[in-house]
């Protein structure tokens, strides 16, 4: 899926607080024509060589008005001119989609199911997709889903341990992240360098880890929807059940009372009391932090254990690949299953940070999905020009 298929591809990755986008020339590097973000306040992007090209003010609240700004101001400065299609980051593909797939009506009709699967997030990305199809109606688009990634996972690591009628139903675990996920993986492949049993460590605002043997999910720690895990910036990753039975019996919460708590005022702002932001916690609660990164070293531990030990520990996102301390607390006191990390290294910036000595290898890689979309989208239409064509 690496070849762009001589297609320019914008692609548009949509989440809750910001919108990023960029626009990939066919047959070129891993370097887009031009990048940015609607980040809640400002319209920001640059070309490839980092110039700024705009930074407007702009109000991400009316997300009708922000995507209409955005392709009225990629039209005017150019970057439109010969677009061949869109390529859309979509949460959740629920046990339908495997792949990446172009959108119709059928597909949207799909994505409307399953939005209980992703409420906070398969909205706004329905309305994003409806949306920019009206501005540019005669370019075709397509879904790549984030769940999709996981879908290799055997039966006995999806399923919850509940009635068959509800598994039967889609009551399963789907995992997320998996753009990023590919993206590692065929950075690693391309290399030469993707091992038999690897652990990758997305570690962002949202956070997960999946088991990966010979490239492909065999397991993952965020489950049915983007909540579960270990916890995050907000959300607060998994909970006793009973937890939620108490706080709906003894404490009167409604459910969209427990959903805004589990998912907005929880995890690492519930634990500090004041800030999810990592940069924050570092300084104003080394705690907070510890808790992270304890609860990301029992995830590794545990996926050691499925892979039945471990080549290759990555650790990746905002915090993976810049809070040195996290990767610290994570990997401190593995050292007799395999994982050493240097301590200069680790600090210094340096993408592999194991000891010399170390059996386990540990790295630090950037992430890109927009790369993987661009690659998946063009893929998707280029194969579907040539049956097209036949």
């Amino acid at each position: 899926m690496k070849a762009m298929s001589g297609l320019s591809i914008l692609t548009i990755n949509s989440g809750s607080s910001s919108i990023k986008f960029a626009i990939y020339r066919p047959d070129d590097s891993d370097a887009p024509l031009v990048a940015g973000a609607l980040d809640g306040t400002n319209l920001r992007a640059a070309d490839s060589s980092g110039k700024a090209l705009i930074d407007e003010p702009l109000d991400l609240a009316d997300r009708q008005a922000a995507a209409e700004r955005l392709i009225g101001w990629l039209s005017s400065a150019g970057f439109l001119d010969g677009i061949g299609g869109v390529g859309y980051r979509i949460v959740h593909g629920g046990a339908q989609h495997s792949e990446p797939a172009l959108i119709d009506d059928a597909v949207l009709a799909g994505l409307r199911t399953i939005v209980p699967l992703a409420p906070d997030h398969l909205p706004d990305e329905i309305a994003m997709v409806e949306r920019i199809g009206k501005l540019m109606p005669r370019v075709p688009a397509v879904a790549c889903f984030d769940t999709a990634f996981h879908r290799t996972m055997p039966r006995y690591a999806q399923v919850f341990a509940l009635p068959r009628e509800l598994v039967a139903e889609g009551v399963i675990r789907y995992g997320f992240h998996g753009l990023s996920y590919t993206y590692i993986v065929e950075e690693l492949r391309r290399k030469g360098e993707l091992p038999e049993r690897l652990i990758v460590a997305h570690l962002g605002n949202g956070a997960s880890m999946a088991a990966i043997r010979n490239g492909q999910s065999i397991d993952t720690s965020m489950g049915m929807t983007p909540s579960g895990g270990f916890p995050m910036s907000t959300r607060s990753g998994d909970l006793d059940p009973g937890v939620i039975l108490f706080l709906m019996r003894e404490k009167k919460m409604t459910v969209d009372e427990v959903a805004a708590m589990v998912n907005d005022g929880a995890g690492l702002k519930g634990l500090s009391g004041n800030s999810g932001d990592m940069r924050v916690l570092e300084k104003e609660s080394p705690k907070t932090v510890f808790a992270f990164g304890y609860n990301v070293k029992k995830y590794i531990g545990a996926y050691m254990a499925a892979l039945g030990g471990l080549d290759l520990l990555v650790f990746t996102g905002g915090i993976g690949e810049h809070s040195a301390l996290v990767r610290e607390y994570a990997c401190g006191g593995l050292e007799r299953l395999g994982i050493m990390l240097d301590a200069k290294r680790n600090t210094s910036g340096e993408t592999v940070i194991s000891a010399e000595n170390s059996p386990v290898a540990v790295r630090v890689m950037r992430t890109s999905e927009e790369i993987v979309i661009a690659r998946a989208a063009a893929w998707v239409l280029g194969a579907s020009r040539s049956r097209n064509r036949s």
